[in-house]
């Protein structure tokens, strides 16, 4: 007994090959790494033929807004009394979504068989076809972690790319602005405003540093030549306060409205840390700087994508001096614009409660 103790101990104290350790563990990382992917191929997959499925019964049924609505409604019940989780109304409207924007999905996805349903959800909101296939084509090439895409998407980065004669400045600053993201673990104004209406000079590199600079120095004079009413007070305006200095964009005074406007750009998609932001400096001029006379000031997030959670559940909601607007860096084609119209339209309506 003792002698096989003395056995088990020395047993016990033996040290194994470094290169034993290090090859199982790239063996069980290369298997996660396979059923992740394999997971992933198969859940979009399911989730476009769901997408596909409710088309179909669309168009073979009663071809109404309202009836496919309620067809999702009533599917989402059924589904999630029987699944737990993934299968919501908002779910199913963008697996529906999901068919829609690739309804080839099925010739060409294994094409990109490292991308997960959310690279794909990201891409539910591009309008723009072929904006739409070039982003998911790229961030399969380039293994864009989520985040990335998403930043990228937020930022226009296609068109920005597309446009500029120095492509080189503007993938630099990408891959410089994105590193930190791939590390991710397992009725005055038109909506939306496009770039060129803003007179972008054409030899721009189209970086968002020059981006947001000509945006702003644009749309002053865009406001004061086509915007009724508007004059012009400040750019780069101080605010500040005990939480630090902040400095609003531009500031206008419109005399049609009798109130200050407050522009703030954003070369990104609309957050609720924005909307808290401009909440705060519209809550301040009210009461710095409007006088009895004046109505109350109006503030507008010029952003690179809006988005209807914000307009529905920040303080954006039923809040007629918090206002967001989308930008474009290209002029759209009819289709397009029109698509965007209606995405803006109903933003709009989901912030102030109507139907």
């Amino acid at each position: 007994m003792e002698d096989n103790n003395k056995i088990t101990k020395a047993q016990d104290n033996q040290v194994l090959p470094t290169q034993l350790v290090d090859d199982v563990k790239l063996i069980v990382e290369h298997g996660m790494r396979e059923a992740y992917d394999k997971v992933n191929t198969v859940a979009v997959h399911t989730y476009w033929l769901i997408g596909k499925r409710i088309v179909d019964e669309e168009q073979h049924g009663q071809r109404r807004a309202e009836y496919g609505s309620r067809l999702i409604t009533m599917l989402a019940k059924e589904l999630s009394a029987e699944f737990a989780k993934g299968f919501s109304a908002r779910d199913l409207r963008n697996y529906r979504q999901l068919y829609l924007s690739f309804s080839d999905l099925e010739i060409w996805y294994t094409r990109v068989p490292n991308l997960s349903w959310s690279h794909y959800r990201t891409l539910l909101s591009v309008t723009d076809d072929n904006a739409r296939y070039w982003y998911i084509k790229e961030a399969s090439a380039e293994s864009w972690s989520v985040r990335t895409l998403a930043r990228n998407v937020g930022s226009q980065y296609y068109h920005r790319l597309l446009q500029s004669p120095n492509k080189e400045a503007v993938v630099t600053e990408m891959l410089q602005l994105t590193r930190p993201l791939c590390d991710e673990p397992q009725g005055f104004l038109k909506d939306p405003v496009v770039a060129e209406f803003l007179q972008l000079p054409v030899n721009a590199s189209f970086t968002e540093t020059e981006l947001e600079s000509a945006i702003i120095s644009h749309l002053k004079k865009f406001l004061l030549e086509m915007g009724r009413g508007f004059a012009f007070m400040y750019e780069q305006y101080h605010i500040s306060t005990d939480a630090g200095d902040f400095f609003v964009d531009l500031v206008f005074y419109n005399v049609v409205l009798k109130c200050y406007v407050l522009i703030e750009l954003k070369t990104k998609q609309v957050t609720h840390q924005d909307v808290g932001q401009m909440d705060m400096y519209v809550r301040m001029f009210d009461d710095l700087k409007r006088t009895d006379s004046d109505n109350p000031t109006i503030g507008l997030l010029l952003c690179a994508d809006t988005s209807k959670d914000i307009a529905k559940y920040s303080i954006l909601h039923d809040n007629k001096q918090l206002y967001a607007a989308k930008y474009l860096t290209f002029m759209p084609s009819e289709e397009v614009l029109r698509r965007e119209i209606e995405q803006q339209k109903e933003i709009y309506y989901l912030q102030h409660n109507k139907k």
